[in-house]
């Protein structure tokens, strides 16, 4: 039982992290391109959310990344990363069970 509830979180968070990166990099892209303008208060409150909550995974993954000019590949290495982690925690689960260490 508590450990149903303990992977149900993991995935949960990891499922929530994953759209948090996506939202992240739709947003950058249509800041970049002048879609939306960040003076607007809401569309700034938004980006700098999104940018809050997902920037200390993606920094270290882009400081190890080799400039590429203007592209930045970080969120889809960052997205590879939590869907790995994903498949890592059913894995887990599904081995527990197996093992006959989880009910």
């Amino acid at each position: 039982m508590i450990l149903d509830a303990l992977f149900f979180l993991i995935q949960a968070a990891l499922s929530l992290f994953f759209w948090a990166i996506l939202i992240t990099a739709i947003l950058s892209l249509l800041i970049g391109f002048n879609i939306l303008d960040t003076r607007n208060r809401l569309v700034w409150g938004i980006s700098d959310f999104f940018y809050r909550v997902t920037e200390p995974v993606m920094r270290p993954v882009r400081n190890r990344l080799p400039n590429l000019g203007g592209i930045d590949i970080t969120p889809l290495i960052v997205l590879l990363l939590v869907q790995a982690c994903m498949l890592l925690v059913g894995a887990i689960q599904g081995y527990l069970i197996r093992g006959g260490l989880y009910f």
